[in-house]
């Protein structure tokens, strides 16, 4: 029986995150017990709105980026996009393929297919230079292409590095890198995919276009305060807070060319909101001889936004989102500064537009695909994402896999993008036939379309197969693999296995043994292999201690690929052996760990409840489904279903005066076990909607069950 567990959360806190964000107590509560309890976090769980993403400039590089492709359009060069075989990759290829072909450049992608092997390759830079390439731009690689990068740039080559995987010691120079896991970056959250990474660029690109970017302006507001005026400032370019000054000055006492005013503002393009109410406190401070040159911003955004056209900035600042969330972002002026980034969104990003809403489809495909946490602004993307799908609005080529799929029309979840979207489009890299999945979203015939998606479908059941039969060759000895790696590392090595599953293989070893887990295969001179892992242990690290082994080796904390020459892998064995001694996990297994988000009383079962769960949607890694708890629940009746012995229960529960349905998938040999008909029981559950032959009905699936008052809870502070 699993282990049932509830983390201990205080009044006082889950009452002032409803009072402060205007939740409800249930949410409030769910929040606390996962450590979500500072506005900046809440935030993302609370909104779905694109205004709450991340500046693409914050990027320290982001600029330099921009200009190097602007260049490029401007000088007709030749562009080559280099991606990774997987779904991130493919969707960072796609998105920055059709902005750079929407700017007139002459681009081509290019992604490894069959054994080629991950990342760019001094073949790729060679036949590049041939054809009069002259800017090479990775998506989801090239942070550990140092030897390639400085090749190219021996060929006059440009390179631009987008990327997300963990940098190793040495990072490529003479390029432009943005990836948000490089140290002092600028960018506020790492754990983007490289999809989002190209998103990121292809924003920059999109403001680049519009006459604001690289000017810097400043944003003036004056506010009375007692017998003196508060005069504050903040300068802006990109969208980006360079520098903010605030003075406070008395009428008549303080002169203007003391202040810290004319050295800020000298030079600069001054915005104001109701210019005619600042230039009458500027007289009032500093007389009507001093004329400062400004333009009204409020007429212009009141015609994007007409709800803000008669509120002040006081009032702006008390209906703001931002400075609910973020207190230090709490004033007039950050008020204004919210309201004109808005303003450029909604005119220069438009991100209504069927172009950005495709775009974040695949943004959303990439998060769930390479298992991004589901914190920050991934959630936007998700919830964006996923809004986008299930309003209909599906970009060409997913359309179509979707339709084969059997998900048109039906309501979309994260969980069924990553179980039954993401695994088709990922076949077709581990197949060697990621070009299959590039076509789907750029031919522009729709019956080419379907062909292709019916291709990937096969692939799919291909890469299954494969699956499983790989798995079968390697699991009789899994046991007996781990204990050879000291119990903390399970170990295959199997010519066999094909290529494209030994990460398939590797996860599912891991849930298997409950550690971390390598499989390495052979493909000619080769060896390659993939590493999974769990319980906090960065596999990146073990790989690092093994580089002078390898020839190459990436990716992230809980999910790496390498390689190495075949006749090294005694050696290499020889060391992940003894290095394996020294794993030490930071977190417990949690297989058998089943969290509690929130008790519920009877009387709060009720169809309400669905509205948490989309609230706190998108599930995944990080923000694991809603498992809830309620005690004393009578059991009017169960009966065994299923081929196979009637391997699972269908429970009737009497809840709150009414009638529910429940499923325990794989539990029917605990009828009459652990519990019988009329006893009363406490049950672990999460709520969905059952819709049958059109009817839409409310049922409980159960995560574990037990008579009332038998198992005992585990309370963590």
């Amino acid at each position: 029986m699993a282990i049932w567990k509830k983390k201990n959360v205080s009044n006082e806190l889950v009452k002032e995150i409803s009072k402060s964000f205007s939740c409800d107590l249930i949410t409030s509560s769910i929040l606390a017990r996962r450590g979500v309890s500072e506005g900046s976090d809440i935030l993302f769980y609370l909104e779905t709105d694109q205004r709450f993403m991340h500046n693409p400039f914050l990027f320290d590089s982001m600029e330099d980026a921009v200009d190097r492709i602007m260049d490029a359009v401007d000088e007709g060069e030749k562009v080559l996009i280099f991606g990774d075989r997987d779904v991130d990759g493919i969707t960072s290829t796609v998105i920055l393929y059709e902005k750079l072909k929407e700017l007139g450049l002459d681009v081509s992608f290019k992604v490894p297919t069959n054994d080629e092997s991950y990342g760019l390759t001094k073949e790729v830079i060679d036949e590049f230079e041939k054809a009069g390439g002259t800017l090479i731009i990775t998506v989801d690689c090239g942070i550990a292409n140092v030897e390639e990068v400085a090749y190219a740039n021996e060929k006059s080559i440009s390179v631009i590095v987008t990327d997300h995987h963990n940098p190793q010691e040495m990072v490529p120079e003479n390029c432009i890198i943005i990836n948000p896991k490089i140290e002092n970056c600028g960018y506020p959250f790492k754990d983007i995919s490289g999809c989002a990474v190209s998103y990121k660029l292809v924003k920059a690109l999109e403001f680049a276009k519009c006459e604001m970017y690289k000017q810097e302006i400043t944003l003036l507001n004056v506010r009375p305060a007692n017998d003196s005026y508060i005069v504050e400032c903040v300068k802006i370019e990109n969208m980006k807070e360079k520098d903010r000054i605030s003075e406070t000055i008395v009428p008549g006492v303080v002169d203007i060319y003391r202040t810290r005013l004319i050295p800020f503002l000298q030079g600069q393009q001054i915005f104001v909101w109701d210019m005619e109410l600042q230039k009458r406190m500027l007289n009032e401070i500093f007389g009507k001889g001093i004329d400062f040159n400004m333009m009204d911003l409020r007429p212009e955004i009141s015609k994007v936004i007409p709800a803000v056209s008669s509120l002040s900035l006081l009032r702006l600042k008390d209906l703001s989102k931002i400075a609910r969330y973020d207190q230090n972002a709490n004033n007039e002026l950050d008020s204004f500064f919210n309201i004109f980034v808005t303003y450029i969104q909604k005119t220069v990003w438009k991100d209504n537009s069927d172009t950005n809403t495709f775009n974040l489809q695949l943004v959303a495909l990439a998060a769930i695909a390479d298992i991004m946490p589901l914190i920050n602004e991934n959630r936007i993307f998700i919830k964006q994402g996923l809004a986008s799908l299930n309003s209909g609005k599906i970009r060409p080529g997913l359309q179509e896999l979707m339709a084969h799929l059997g998900l048109l029309g039906k309501q979309l979840s994260s969980i069924d993008l990553g179980w039954k979207v993401v695994p088709a489009l990922n076949s077709t890299g581990r197949l060697g036939e990621p070009d299959t999945a590039l076509k789907l979203f750029t031919n522009e015939d729709n019956r080419e379309r379907d062909k292709i998606a019916q291709r990937i479908l096969e692939l799919n059941q291909k890469r299954k197969a494969l699956g499983d039969e790989a798995l079968n060759f390697v699991i009789a000895n899994a046991s007996q693999n781990t204990a050879e790696y000291n119990g903390n590392l399970c170990v295959v090595y199997d010519t066999r296995i094909n290529r494209g599953v030994t990460g398939l293989v590797a996860a599912r070893l891991m849930s298997f043994t409950k550690v971390p887990s390598i499989v390495i295969t052979e493909i000619d001179d080769c060896a390659i292999g993939s590493a999974r892992s769990n319980r906090g242990y960065n596999i990146s690290n073990l790989l690092n201690m093994c580089e002078s082994i390898l020839l190459k080796h990436g990716g992230h904390n809980f999910a790496a690929g390498f390689s190495l020459e075949k006749n090294r892998v005694p050696e290499f064995l020889n060391k992940l052996k003894m290095l394996s001694g020294g794993i030490e996990f930071t977190e417990e297994d949690s297989s058998d760990i089943i969290d509690i988000a929130a008790e519920l009383p009877e009387k709060y079962i009720n169809d309400k409840i669905l509205d948490i769960i989309a609230k706190m949607e998108p599930y995944g890694n990080g923000n694991g489904e809603l498992n809830f708890l309620a005690r004393n629940i009578l059991v009017k009746n169960a009966e065994l279903v299923g081929k196979g012995g009637a391997p699972h229960l269908k429970l009737s529960l009497s809840i709150g005066g009414a009638i529910w349905p429940a499923l325990f998938w794989g539990e029917g040999e605990r009828l009459n076990r652990d519990f019988k008909v009329g006893d009363r029981i406490d049950i672990i559950f999460q709520m969905s909607k059952n819709i049958f032959n059109g009817s839409e009905t409310l049922q409980l699936t159960l995560k574990d069950l037990a008579r009332s008052g038998e198992h005992e809870i585990v309370q963590e502070n």
